[in-house]
């Protein structure tokens, strides 16, 4: 593990490669799984805040599932989640271009109906965090469907936390960023 501020890092984020390919896995991770994408407590006020600038994005069935359940649940695990479209189906947030899965909710921040781009577990994957009173702690969350964005990471070069910076910068800021750069160029 890397230790920037109150950030523990595992190395796996470093020394594996990482980009979506989504022309080969047709973004199955917003439609595979047993619950919805993890929720921050404080985006589950954000969800139920935009929901009607989001709606007009979304599909007939992730609507009503919304609609029926709300914009967010606890799962079977008692964490807090993304709205599915029924058990072990789509996010209720899940729209398709090209047969390609997109989030609604990014669809309407593109368009300027919102300024919140999505959950941030969504926009941090394959990074998981798990956090703590006093820190948090990413880990690299392997799934077989991300096959194709391993390989894909190989080809270009390019590690989990490079991949993921947009998201990085999002949750911790940019001096936080290039602190983690420093450190891995110094530890490296």
């Amino acid at each position: 593990m890397i230790e920037v501020g109150n950030v523990l890092v595992h190395e796996d984020l470093i020394k594996n490669e990482f980009v979506c390919n989504l022309t080969k896995c047709k973004g199955i991770c917003c439609v595979e799984g047993d619950s919805g994408a993890p929720l921050l407590a404080s985006e589950k006020a954000i969800l139920e805040e935009i929901y009607p600038k989001v709606k007009p994005y979304l599909t007939e069935k992730g609507i009503k599932a919304i609609e029926e359940q709300g914009t967010s649940v606890v799962d079977m695990d008692g964490d807090l989640t993304t709205t599915c479209v029924d058990v072990n189906q789509e996010c209720a947030y899940v729209i398709w271009e090209n047969g390609i899965t997109k989030c609604g909710i990014e669809k309407a921040y593109e368009e300027g109906a919102v300024d919140w781009k999505k959950p941030i577990s969504c926009h941090l994957y394959p990074i998981r965090t798990t956090h703590y009173p006093e820190f948090d702690v990413l880990n690299y969350d392997r799934w077989h469907i991300c096959g194709d964005a391993c390989t894909f990471g190989k080809e270009l070069g390019i590690p989990v936390y490079k991949f993921l910076k947009d998201p990085l910068i999002r949750t911790y800021g940019e001096k936080w960023f290039e602190d983690l750069e420093n450190t891995i160029a110094a530890e490296h």
